[in-house]
């Protein structure tokens, strides 16, 4: 069976695209949900991460030059990052239930590890297939199988002592 390689169109074709899409739309409800207080602070910064995730992933995909569309990329990863933060705020401010912020970090990491292999995609592209650029280490230092591990736990007990005490080493110089 001779399957034909997938034909991307436009970015919304992209199955980073389609994830981020539905990590988006899951924040704005959240941003609904904040204090009225917080409309004009919290509720505004999820908004504007949460559009700028998907944003940037569709002007890198119209850039058609690799380099360029690996900036947006990375740039889309960081405000993937800064809504993983929202989150940790609506936790610590106790905004949100502890399970619907673990049901939602988990949406979020799996974003994030869809993200890195299209950024590996493009250097690939880019480098040819042989000479294929990778980064040095994953995401936090933790293998995908550490991070899905990690996802899978509890939402009650989502890191333990060492995972925490790995994060800093790797976070604070």
């Amino acid at each position: 069976m001779n399957e034909q390689p997938r034909q991307f169109k436009t970015f919304e074709d992209l199955d980073l695209y389609q994830v981020a899409r539905e990590f988006r739309k899951a924040m704005y409800g959240i941003s609904r949900k904040l204090p009225n207080f917080e409309k004009f602070e919290l509720a505004s910064q999820i908004r504007r991460a949460a559009v700028s995730l998907t944003n940037n992933i569709a002007e890198g995909h119209g850039r058609y030059h690799y380099l360029e569309q690996i900036k947006f990329t990375l740039q889309s990863r960081g405000s993937l990052e800064e809504l993983i933060d929202d989150l940790n705020t609506c936790a610590d401010e106790g905004y949100l239930p502890p399970a619907d912020i673990a049901n939602l970090k988990q949406q979020a990491w799996r974003v994030y590890q869809v993200t890195n292999g299209y950024i590996r995609y493009l250097r690939e592209r880019k480098a040819g297939a042989s000479l294929a650029l990778h980064e040095t280490s994953p995401a936090y230092g933790l293998t995908d199988d550490e991070l899905d591990g990690i996802l899978n736990d509890s939402a009650v007990q989502r890191f333990n002592d060492l995972t925490v005490e790995r994060l800093e080493c790797l976070i604070i110089p």
